[in-house]
């Protein structure tokens, strides 16, 4: 969660800084601030407010910042509510440091106490001003007295910025949790200290400046190379130089990686809203997702970065799949395409509750975190216990570089390009791709026939154009939208494969609309939700062509017995059916195992459409972010 920027050069900061908060929108806020410095010193330059950058611009129009170095932040608030005195940046020392930071400091109360003690005075209730006042303090102290700088330190060299650069470092032992925080100095109006711990930061290499940001999306356009800030590095930023300092390994040469320009994918490209966009964009992001992954000389499906032999993948007994959210759902999809195409034990964890948790665990299982952004608190320390105990551990995730990718033993990447929206929705049904490509791959290591594996494969080439027609269904959602727009319960019901589908479906809805939803197994209505039912719920029915249609049909008739109205997402309509549901859906047929991607299109377009009629803010939805990087 939360966004940061910085920029170092001779041009304007502020223009940088504000696009690139616009850029960050995606991973949720509520708060933001920028603050400048000009090329003289002086005084901090500061702005912040509650709300969108669009407030936060108002505001800077008003009351310019000027400078040719500057920080950002987008806020999504932790330690106190969404106000102004708790919007970043925060200064320390009365003035002498300005900070961002992204993640959470657990110990800051002990922290704050100290500081109290030591006459500091905090102007707000977060957990980053004590990161302010601690450098500030430490600065104190260096200023006061050079000679207490380690001259073996691979900082020492650092010259006229050796001080201020290890007054950063010698804060950074004392904080207990996540970071990443970049570091602005009132006396050295050419430097930002960068450090991340668990938090992403990416830095920007220009000509004649440089930047900093949460992830690339801002760097877009103003630079093609990039690096990757890793754990307990440091990076010491001026505007003609970076150099970067390993708390274990002293001074590195980092790797300077090309960043491919996207900017023309971050465009709504004429939708009303991202999501929209990227609902539509699902036939591409799926043929992306199998592009040079299907085998059909072998039957199989192949994958170039999972970093383990195909005798060490047979050796594979049982897979963990852990993740939080939507790719928890795509998850519990993974679960029932792998056992039953490879005849693997499947078990699904929410990461949340594995990382607390000390199960036991084979030394023949396979772990896989999934993530769209890589940077899932949850997802990542759970991989981390997982491979502490001597397990291999695998991503599946969107983002390149990100830190669940730099950190799994291997993985794969979705290619579904970027996701603005919160609210996942491409990179959901990308998962579910890629999972059926893993579970054709790892039957095919075990039982799996050629026949079988090529059928396989037939379908998963057809699933894009299926997608397509799904797609088509759009004026039908509206309609059923504009009917139960007011509704404050729903109910999204399927068996099989269907019933996470149901679960992301009733996911999308309260994400995005705030209406209250629940998901469940159809054949569990009558034992408990099944008291839910009146006439102002509406049920939500996942009624695909599979060997549990009767039994599906069985439990929607229960719920008509009750009045309650219900909506049918089917492939096939008959005239029981027409007779006895409230509003159809058409979908194209699919096999089972690939009814969760085409049945998704549908509920993810009827939770947009009912937002869109309640008047929410579709692409950042209230109190949600994208990359959760806080527990």
């Amino acid at each position: 969660m939360c966004g940061i920027v910085g920029y170092v050069g001779k041009k304007e900061a502020t223009p940088f800084l504000v696009s690139g908060l616009r850029r960050l929108e995606y991973r949720g806020y509520d708060s933001a601030g920028v603050a400048t410095l000009g090329t003289n010193g002086g005084a901090f330059q500061l702005n912040r407010a509650v709300g969108r950058i669009d407030r936060l611009a108002e505001q800077i129009e008003r009351t310019p910042n000027s400078g040719t170095i500057g920080i950002g932040h987008t806020r999504w608030a932790t330690h106190g509510p969404a106000t102004t005195e708790n919007a970043h940046p925060h200064l320390g020392g009365r003035g002498l440091v300005a900070v961002v930071h992204n993640g959470v400091i657990e110990n800051y109360q002990v922290l704050k106490q100290a500081l109290i003690e030591k006459g500091y005075v905090f102007q707000s209730a977060t957990d980053t001003e004590v990161i302010a006042h601690l450098v500030a303090d430490n600065l104190k102290t260096l200023l006061d007295s050079p000679a207490s700088l380690d001259s073996d330190s691979s900082l020492a060299s650092e010259g006229p910025n050796a001080v201020f650069v290890e007054a950063v470092r010698a804060a950074l032992p004392l904080l207990r949790g996540t970071y990443g925080l970049v570091v602005m100095f009132r006396d050295r109006p050419d430097l930002l200290v960068a450090a991340r711990c668990g938090s992403p930061l990416v830095l920007g290499v220009g000509r004649g400046e440089q930047f900093i940001a949460s992830d690339t999306s801002p760097l877009v356009g103003h630079t093609d190379r990039i690096i990757y800030l890793a754990d307990h590095q440091i990076a010491v930023v001026t505007c003609d130089s970076i150099q970067v300092v390993h708390r274990d390994q002293g001074r590195i040469r980092p790797e300077i990686r090309i960043l491919e320009d996207r900017g023309q994918e971050v465009s709504s490209e004429g939708f009303a809203h991202y999501m929209l966009k990227e609902i539509h964009e699902q036939p591409t992001s799926l043929r992306n997702a199998m592009r040079g992954r299907l085998d059909r000389e072998n039957a199989t499906a192949k994958f170039g970065g999972l970093n383990l032999t195909p005798a060490q993948l047979r050796g594979v007994n049982r897979l963990i799949l852990t993740a939080c959210g939507t790719s928890w759902h795509s998850s519990l999809v993974g679960e029932y395409l792998i056992e039953e195409l490879a005849r693997m034990p499947v078990e699904v964890e929410y990461a949340s509750e594995l990382r607390y948790r000390n199960p036991p665990v084979d030394h023949d299982t396979l772990i896989f975190g999934i993530t769209q952004s890589g940077e899932t608190a949850d997802t990542l320390a759970a991989l981390r216990e997982m491979k502490r105990k001597g397990h291999h551990t695998l991503a599946i995730c969107n983002v390149v570089g990100s830190s669940i990718a730099q950190e799994a033993d291997g993985g794969i990447y979705l290619h579904a390009g970027p996701e603005i929206g919160v609210a996942s929705t491409k990179a959901f049904t990308s998962q579910l791709c890629v999972l059926s490509m893993l579970a054709l791959y790892f039957g095919r290591l075990r039982h799996l026939s050629f026949e079988a594996g090529q059928r396989i494969i037939d379908q998963l080439e057809n699933l894009p154009l299926m997608v397509e027609h799904a797609l088509g269904c759009e004026a039908q959602v509206r309609r059923v939208a504009e009917k139960y727009k007011d509704a404050t319960n729903f109910l999204y019901l399927g068996r099989h494969y269907n019933f996470p589908t149901a679960l992301e479906g009733a996911l999308k809805l309260k994400e995005i609309s705030y209406i209250h939803a629940e998901g469940y197994p159809s054949a569990e209505m009558k034992h408990g939700p099944i008291a839910l039912v009146d006439e102002n719920t509406p049920s939500v029915f996942i009624l695909s062509r599979s060997a549990v249609y009767d039994k599906v049909m069985s439990n929607l008739q229960e719920v008509k017995a009750r009045r309650g109205p219900v909506i049918a997402i089917v492939d096939q309509i008959d005239d029981k059916l027409v007779g006895l549901v409230d509003d159809i859906i058409e979908i194209p047929f699919v096999e089972d195992f690939l009814q969760p991607i085409v049945a998704s299109i549908p509920l993810q377009l009827l939770a947009y459409h009912i937002a869109v009629l309640r008047g929410c803010d579709v692409d950042k939805p209230r109190n949600l972010a994208k990359s959760v990087t806080v527990e």
